[in-house]
């Protein structure tokens, strides 16, 4: 092993025989953080000596099934990256779908966002770099996330808190007042199956939302109807097994109106939106 490119495949090749669907990706991801560079700077890096003992330790890791993010300590989401590890949900790409369509909202000049299930602060990191003057205000119930998102969001401006979605009257001074109110909150259905990647090292919390993935959604709907404006917006991420159950519960509600089930950018389903009435 004499070179970067022999590396990069004798690391792929043992990732995929991990079963690593990623596998010529994380390896490059992996290179890169050894090396201290972009991974697109890799063709041109001159490894010292310890490159290489040092790749193979993060590969041998990797194919653990260790997640990539807790190995590089870091997940990139949108136009930010974060600061991730054990106790804390990795944000996923299937969510920057749900960040593209808050994207694109018309917007006041000065919103007020709310991102409920915050993590790492991913979501609300994301859209405050989008809209600066945003005032955004990101709830999580989780000590061990909250270390992470206080970490992320430090000198941001943003509004951290720590509560349960759940809770009767969270966020009371706010009723009304919310321009846009977002949501990743934990939706699998208890029992499903998952990769190792999530099932061993995403904290169950985070992940599971009761039999039918219902349990922190319903509450949130009821939440999203209080604190939104009339035109407010509201983007509920979901298993992709559960869309119909999520836009029946907002018809429901009364509250909303053009309620849209949407796909990520994988093609599955994924969130959907709704406007306060």
């Amino acid at each position: 092993m004499n070179s970067i490119r022999q590396a990069l495949d004798d690391a792929a090749a043992t990732l995929a025989a991990a079963g690593i669907d990623s596998a010529r990706v994380d390896a490059e991801y992996l290179a890169a953080h050894v090396a201290g560079v972009d991974r697109a700077r890799l063709p041109f890096v001159d490894p010292d000596p310890t490159f290489f003992a040092a790749y193979r330790d993060l590969v041998a890791r990797r194919a653990q099934r260790i997640p990539l993010q807790h190995i590089i300590g870091t997940a990139a989401f949108g136009p930010v990256e974060v600061q991730v590890g054990p106790g804390v949900f990795i944000p996923r790409p299937e969510t920057e779908a749900l960040l593209e369509w808050a994207m694109k909202l018309p917007l006041p000049a000065s919103p007020v966002i709310v991102d409920l299930c915050t993590g790492t602060g991913a979501l609300a990191l994301a859209l405050a770099h989008i809209v600066p003057r945003a005032r955004v205000v990101a709830v999580e119930k989780s000590p061990e996330a909250l270390v992470y998102a206080r970490r992320n969001c430090d000198g941001t401006g943003i509004e951290l808190l720590q509560a349960d979605v759940t809770a009767p009257g969270l966020l009371a001074d706010r009723d009304g007042t919310v321009d846009l109110l977002v949501s990743n909150p934990p939706y699998i259905p208890d029992g499903a199956e998952l990769d190792p990647e999530v099932a061993d090292h995403d904290p169950a919390s985070a992940l599971f939302g009761g039999p039918d993935g219902m349990a922190v959604i319903v509450p949130i709907i009821a939440l999203a109807a209080r604190l939104l404006r009339p035109g407010g917006q509201l983007g509920i991420e979901h298993d992709d097994t559960t869309a119909d159950q999520v836009v029946a519960a907002l018809v429901r509600d009364g509250s909303f109106g053009d309620i849209a089930a949407r796909q990520d950018l994988t093609g599955r389903p994924r969130f959907v939106t709704a406007t306060r009435q």
